[in-house]
């Protein structure tokens, strides 16, 4: 299905882009200083958070713009919201990104560098991949790809689960340890719920698509 951008939603549009690709690039750069034990990049990850907040508002505003100066057809309409909607996925993503990147500070300031990675890199590499295409197929109006992501999202939740039992059997009384096991524990968690924001988004393109 094609649809006619004004140049508001074009505007719109490019800014979706933007921003999703900032939320998946923090997420992306903190998972790196975690699994490479790279201050540097966990620093990176955390300064993308205020511009993903910025742009956060900057669409809102466009938004609600676009919706008190013109007179959109209902379709059009819908897809503001579903936009408005998308962009505060977006950003929460953004968030837990940089929640990684700090909790890695944490421990790289602890510890030196990270020992016992479990499954973050398999869990990460689906998370972004699904959020890669949650908005692809906002853009591309792709019913098909959003539909894929849902299923996606069960094997993420099984490996936050598997992280979760593994760094709790090891967790030793020792306070030192067991904060490096916790905040390992809450990254775990941080990259299941970006995959839940893009299963999110993927639901809310079936919405725009089929107003279900």
């Amino acid at each position: 299905m094609k649809r006619y951008f004004h140049n508001e939603l074009q505007d719109l549009r490019s800014k979706l882009i933007l921003i999703g690709e900032k939320a998946n690039e923090a997420g992306r750069i903190a998972v790196e200083g975690f699994l490479e034990s790279d201050l540097e990049k966990t620093e990176r990850a955390i300064k993308l958070d205020d511009e993903i907040d910025q742009l956060e508002i900057a669409i809102d505003r466009a938004s609600v713009r676009y919706i008190t100066l013109r007179q959109p057809m209902s379709s059009d309409v819908r897809l503001i919201f579903v936009a408005i909607k998308a962009s505060h996925d977006l950003e929460r993503a953004g968030d837990e990104a940089h929640s990684i990147a700090k909790k890695t500070r944490n421990i790289l300031t602890r510890d030196g560098k990270v020992t016992n990675p479990v499954a973050i890199e398999a869990m990460s590499k689906l998370a972004f991949a699904m959020m890669k295409d949650a908005i692809t197929c906002f853009l591309e109006e792709d019913l098909e790809v959003a539909r894929a992501i849902m299923e996606r999202d069960q094997e993420v939740d099984r490996l936050n689960k598997e992280n979760f039992k593994a760094l709790s059997a090891s967790m030793s009384s020792g306070s030192h340890e067991a904060s490096t096991q916790i905040e390992t524990i809450l990254i775990s968690k941080s990259i299941e719920r970006i995959a839940d924001h893009a299963k999110n988004l993927a639901e809310e393109v079936i919405y725009l698509l089929t107003g279900e």
